[in-house]
């Protein structure tokens, strides 16, 4: 990520420090009813309930490639509605060029465990 001048744009340790990384176990994928590009996907984050997420996955992702799988997610991000679906929390994938791979643990981890 880049500033407007062209600089890279730095965080502070203490920011960072705020960021919630989580494992997730994907219970459920499907389609947004109003987009394209975006899968509604609930997630086991080892809380009460599951929580729902908004990804713009569609292109590089069946529903039935993610469900099951454990994912990294960001747990402490503010909810944003996404074309009329509250999304509360962002799984994150990489991206190096046409090509997008969703973050996983190298192992079988349990819902709700911290990334470090």
């Amino acid at each position: 990520m880049t500033t407007e001048n062209g600089d890279e744009a730095m965080i502070s340790y203490q920011d960072f420090k705020k960021v919630e990384l989580k494992v997730g176990k994907v219970l459920s994928v499907e389609d947004h009813p109003n987009a394209d590009k975006l899968l509604v996907i609930r997630v086991d984050l080892g809380e009460e309930t599951p929580r729902t997420l908004v990804a713009g996955l569609k292109p590089y992702y069946r529903p039935e490639q993610l469900e099951g799988r454990r994912v990294v997610v960001v747990a402490n991000l503010e909810p944003a509605q996404l074309r009329g679906v509250a999304s509360n929390g962002m799984l994150l994938a990489a991206q190096d060029g046409e090509t997008v791979s969703v973050l996983t643990p190298d192992a079988d981890v349990a819902p709700g465990s911290t990334v470090l």
